[in-house]
């Protein structure tokens, strides 16, 4: 892969912080976000212990929630503008600009990492999940929520409850999944990767890590009903 294509994704967001932030900050905007991904997380985290990695923080939204929990945060980033986003807000997030991939931390430095709606915005995901458990103590866990790759392989063809949902090209292989939103007057472009779920499966077992728990969150109406949003897991460090 060239040098670009080494930082694809990475170079997409620094591009679309300020976007984001608009968007992320305004509560009703992101509906899935607050109905769905965020409670499911919340559920799946273990009790404050430690501190707590928010891996690709972006503007902080994520951090500030589990701040308000009681969880001890620092957030790091690789765009610029998200991790300043991320400590100038009203109720700051500590974060660090580092490559999740090579972070900046001391091994076994956190009880808990969360990656939340971030891994599959990583050029070199991987390496990050590598770097995840290398920071976590032992028995700490990590636990990351990406959309589901079925969701990110294909479409819904209409808009209606009981509209086909059809993958487009090959499920198995990864590629780009950028796309583009216009809502409330933001227009967005998210910068994301399809991965199978081997590939995030790989990801863990290479870094040594156990998967403790599974879950594909359901929408509670319409056509996300039959098609899962995102998909959630735990991991623990033996």
């Amino acid at each position: 892969m060239c040098q670009a294509g080494l930082v694809r994704m990475r170079r997409g967001w620094e591009a679309e912080a300020r976007n984001w932030a608009e968007f992320a900050r305004t509560a009703g905007r992101d509906v899935a976000h607050e109905a769905i991904n965020l409670p499911a997380l919340l559920r799946l985290l273990p009790a404050p212990a430690g501190l707590t990695l928010d891996l690709g923080c972006g503007e902080g939204r994520t951090g500030r929630v589990l701040q308000s929990r009681g969880y001890r945060v620092a957030g790091v980033d690789a765009a610029p503008t998200m991790v300043r986003l991320a400590a100038g807000h009203e109720t700051p997030e500590p974060a660090v600009l580092a490559d999740a991939a090579a972070l900046p931390f001391r091994d076994g430095a956190f009880g808990l990492v969360v990656a939340y709606m971030s891994l599959h915005d990583m050029d070199r995901m991987p390496e990050a999940v590598a770097e995840a458990a290398r920071v976590l103590e032992r028995g700490g866990r990590l636990c990351l929520a990406i959309p589901h790759p079925v969701n990110s392989a294909g479409s819904f063809q209409a808009r209606d409850a009981d509209a086909p949902f059809t993958i487009a090209g090959s499920y198995l292989d990864p590629g780009p999944a950028d796309w583009v939103m216009d809502r409330s007057g933001i227009r967005l472009t998210f910068h994301s990767e399809h991965r199978p779920l081997e590939s995030y499966s790989r990801a863990l077992e290479s870094a040594g890590l156990l998967i403790e728990a599974i879950r594909e969150p359901r929408a509670p109406d319409g056509r996300w009903q039959r098609i899962p949003l995102s998909l959630q897991l735990r991991a623990v460090k033996p």
